[in-house]
């Protein structure tokens, strides 16, 4: 398979040029449907990403001045060419993530809006005046570029993960260091191919791939130059990375983990419950922050919703996520189908039943089948923690409360899923439920115009719509009067 990246692209890219690393190391990019080798690329040292923020530093004082406009055109650019490759692109996401080609494709596109969004909202930075109550003096605040941040991104979305930082960031007028997760480094430097044809000027996005993220990281966190993180990953990631931000004290936006509840209400079309579901639980195979965890349904509809659902899950094409017509592709790597396996095996030996699936696909590449498990008992691991995979858990309910009650005991809080006829039902429901995304009668919530974030453990502001913008801005009080 070609990667469609030049060798030369497949170095770091600083201050506007591609380059080796420092210590002219690479590392080995691996295709999780067959598990061989696709593309290796430059091994980034911490000298390099301080490097990194140095460029960025030094590209920060023009970007920041550039027109709104110009900043919009730029993005806009970088919309319709990403559009434009959307084909090359996803081929490459199925490559190194592995995610059937369909899901891949509705990843660029999702990717392309977070430009287009914020090509829009590029020009509409709020300002505030107003007189001051006591009548002394006019109150005028701008919003500013923060100054240079720093984005680290997951493998599970290596295109929209990017683009949902690098666009308002580059909107608000900041420049960035990028470091894309080392399983999906590929699609990322595409990213910056992208972003340069736009008109990018040099420096204002900064690449350093690493198979060693700990020390690149921490360099970049600790130049003085630096004065925001934004992070998408696992929140024991989070959570360390929060305590090497605190000692510069840094803005810190953080996506972290999720362990979503999807609730089945008695009143519930199970027809479309089951649509819903599919698309909850299976988009990128499972392996999705957003994606349905536990699902709570109501027993007087959980025979005939989880019947559907297995034959549903069932019927699903897994394999090489390149091959047309493929439902599910492989997990990224070995370690992510031992985790499944381990959470399956643990409710199964706790008196759960696999009605489809169950074990790992022997064979080449990193494969787990689409699995539905009922009578999944209370003190399962599988509920407690995230499975990022293509098992879906059911447990039945008596009521709402019940159902309200198990989907709210646990410490994440990203997003909850409510199926109910009743519109009004569903909205007191979602109140009642702690997540800081809510999606009803609906499998898909995510939308670049809409903040998307957490509550509890699953993360610390919002990224997309108006408030991701604002994450990268800082508002400046002035005080005048005339």
């Amino acid at each position: 398979m070609t990667t469609g990246l030049s060798p030369e692209r497949s170095g770091l890219l600083i201050g506007g040029r591609w380059r080796p690393g420092s210590s002219g190391g690479t590392f080995a990019v691996d295709d999780p449907a067959s598990g061989e080798v696709i593309a290796s690329v430059a091994d980034a040292t911490p000298d390099d990403a301080l490097a990194a923020v140095a460029a960025a530093a030094e590209a920060a004082p023009g970007w920041a001045a550039t027109p709104p406009r110009r900043r919009s055109e730029v993005l806009h650019r970088a919309f319709e060419l990403l559009v434009a490759r959307t084909d090359e692109v996803a081929l490459l996401i199925s490559s190194e993530n592995g995610k059937a080609l369909a899901d891949a494709r509705a990843e660029v596109a999702y990717a392309a809006e977070f430009l287009r969004w914020y090509a829009e909202e590029a020009v509409r930075v709020p300002g505030r005046l107003g007189r001051a109550p006591s009548g002394g003096n006019q109150i005028l605040v701008r919003h500013e570029p923060i100054g240079v941040v720093a984005l680290v991104t997951p493998w599970n979305f290596p295109a929209a993960m990017a683009t949902r930082k690098l666009g308002p960031a580059l909107a608000a007028g900041c420049t960035a260091v990028l470091k894309p997760a080392g399983q999906t480094p590929l699609t990322a430097l595409l990213l910056a191919d992208v972003l340069a044809e736009a008109g990018l000027p040099a420096g204002a996005v900064n690449m350093v791939t690493t198979s060693d993220p700990g020390p690149v990281v921490d360099a970049v966190l600790h130049h003085p130059a630096v004065r925001m993180l934004s992070f998408t990953g696992s929140t024991e990631v989070g959570k360390q990375l929060l305590r090497t931000a605190a000692d510069s004290v840094l803005r810190c936006s953080m996506e972290l983990g999720g362990n979503a509840p999807f609730l089945v209400l008695d009143d519930a079309d199970v027809a479309a419950a089951v649509d819903g579901a599919m698309v909850a639980k299976m988009r990128n195979g499972g392996q999705a922050c957003t994606a349905a965890n536990r699902f709570y349904v109501d027993r007087r509809v959980a025979a005939d919703f989880t019947q559907a659902l297995a034959e549903r899950m069932a019927a699903v094409r897994m394999g090489d996520g390149k091959e047309p017509g493929t439902g599910c592709g492989p997990l990224v790597d070995a370690p992510s189908v031992a985790k499944v396996a381990r959470l399956v095996a643990d409710a199964r030996a706790r008196g759960a039943r696999a009605l489809t699936g169950g074990a790992p696909q022997d064979g080449p590449g990193w494969f787990f089948p689409p699995t539905v498990l009922a009578e999944v008992p209370p003190d399962a691991l599988i509920l407690q923690e995230e499975i990022f995979g293509p098992v879906a858990p059911v447990v039945v309910v008596d009521g709402e409360d019940e159902a309200v009650c198990a989907a709210n005991a646990t410490a994440s809080g990203l997003v909850s899923y409510v199926y109910s006829r009743d519109l009004g039902r569903a909205l007191r429901v979602s109140e009642r439920l702690e997540a800081g995304m809510v999606a009803v009668n609906r499998g898909l919530v995510s939308d670049p115009a809409a903040p998307f974030g957490g509550v509890k453990e699953s993360g610390l502001g919002r990224e997309g719509g108006q408030e991701g913008l604002l994450e990268y801005t800082e508002a400046k009080y002035v005080a005048v009067s005339w």
